[in-house]
C-alpha cells in the first residue's frame, strides 16, 4: 500500500491543481462551486497526506520484514487508521472550507 500511496502522491505532485478533481467529494460539486476553491493548495495537501500515509505504512513494513518484529505492521495499520479517520469529513464545509478563496 505504501507504493500505491507514493504513486498517488506523485500523481498529485505532477498534475498539481488539475488533480483536485480526483479528491472525493470535490468532484461531485457543480463546476461553478469548484471555482471558489484553491485547487493548488488542495492538491498539495492531498499529496502530503499520501506521503504521510506511505511513510506510516512503509515504516510498519520495514519493522515487520527487516527487523522481524511481528507487530510492526499491525501498529502501523492502527496509526494509519487513526490518521485516516482524523482527515475524513462527511460535511462538505469541514472537508473543503479551509480551501475556499476569499
Amino acid at each position: 500500500m505504501s507504493i500505491v500511496f507514493l504513486g498517488l502522491a506523485l500523481l498529485f505532485g505532477i498534475l498539481k491543481g488539475k488533480a483536485a478533481i480526483l479528491i472525493a467529494g470535490f468532484n461531485t460539486m457543480p463546476k461553478e462551486q469548484r471555482q471558489q476553491y484553491d485547487r493548488e493548495r488542495m492538491s498539495r495537501d492531498q499529496r502530503n497526506i499520501f506521503i504521510l500515509w506511505a511513510m506510516i505504512l512503509g515504516a510498519g513494513g520495514v519493522l515487520s520484514c527487516l527487523f522481524s518484529w511481528k507487530y510492526g505492521a499491525d501498529i502501523a495499520l492502527l496509526i494509519w487508521l487513526a490518521v485516516f479517520f482524523r482527515d475524513v469529513h462527511l460535511d462538505e464545509e469541514k472537508a473543503f472550507g479551509k480551501y475556499r478563496l476569499k
